[in-house]
């Protein structure tokens, strides 16, 4: 685990070099065919010299969710285990992580027609107005989402009012159902806040050099895409399909994007520093590879 731009790739590789791996992504935008450049997907050579898994599963009109990730995430590694190897599930997705620890809180079911009613709203009134209404019904809810959240209010309102209960409340019950496997809970964390924002600054001006908005706009070419699916809320592809609407300069759209990557690495650290029993390196130690290894073959023929 670890925020954006903090090696878990690089290490990932490395670590399956040396030890009988298979990657499992958990990444909710590495799901998404044609989407690579925004994602930082494995190369091509990364992926045919070590099995990933939960990569390029869906079209980018499609929707993928916790719950699917964690059945998906625990029959691979039943699978993977089964073939003598070891499962290593590596990516930035906090929630992902915490449904496969914890399991989940039975939540009602997406519902489309409720979903674009709710968006046909906020056109009308503006998502600030839907956070308020939401702050009357469910403050804990609201508390913890800007007013401009779109994603998280639209899901809030629509459990809301399919379940007539807050979503605050219906997750305290929560499940906590431990999955069937023994983890070994490693986090990347950086020494230096202000490298990792380096790293992400770097990264995202590399993005936008490799083809990013030409990959936005050749999805879109291939795909009857909106900008309100998951795929296209993602970090990079948001910024971008704002920037193709003519709503700002190229200058801008660096800009943003790098802002809009900075918080999701924050919101990323929030949950990694919040989450107990994890095993913590420094992602900018120039040795955090063999730090990690050294720590994974300890771990492993321990329980072996």
């Amino acid at each position: 685990m670890g925020p954006t731009a903090s090696g878990k790739s690089a290490i990932a590789m490395e670590l399956a070099r040396q030890l009988p791996l298979e990657i499992v992504s958990v990444d909710s935008a590495q799901v998404f065919r044609g989407m690579d450049i925004g994602t930082a997907k494995p190369t091509r050579e990364d992926r045919a010299a070590v099995p990933h898994h939960l990569i390029d599963i869906l079209d980018p009109t499609e929707r993928y969710s916790a719950a699917r990730f964690r059945a998906d995430a625990i029959r691979l590694c039943k699978e993977i285990t089964a073939r003598g190897r070891v499962p290593l599930l590596a990516g930035g997705t906090m929630l992902y992580f915490k449904a496969l620890r914890e399991g989940l809180a039975e939540l009602p079911q997406a519902d489309p027609a409720l979903r674009k009613a709710i968006e046909t709203e906020a056109r009308t009134r503006g998502w600030p107005a839907l956070h308020a209404e939401l702050a009357a019904a469910d403050p804990q809810t609201a508390a913890r989402l800007k007013p401009n959240d779109s994603q998280r209010i639209q899901r809030a309102l629509e459990v809301l009012r399919l379940a007539g209960k807050p979503m605050s409340a219906l997750l305290a019950r929560g499940s906590r159902e431990a999955p069937p496997l023994r983890l070994i809970q490693i986090a990347l964390l950086p020494g230096e806040r202000r490298v990792l924002h380096r790293r992400i600054e770097a990264r995202f001006e590399a993005m936008l050099r490799a083809g990013l908005v030409e990959e936005v706009k050749a999805l879109k070419g291939r795909y009857a895409l909106e900008a309100s699916l998951p795929s296209m809320r993602c970090v990079g592809y948001r910024q971008v399909w704002e920037f193709l609407e003519a709503k700002f300069d190229r200058a801008a759209l660096r800009d943003r994007g790098v802002y809009a990557t900075r918080q999701l690495a924050k919101r990323q650290l929030t949950w990694l520093r919040a989450t107990p029993g994890l095993s913590v390196f420094d992602c900018l130690a120039a040795d955090a590879a063999r730090q990690v290894r050294t720590s994974v073959e300890r771990e492993l023929d321990h329980r072996v």
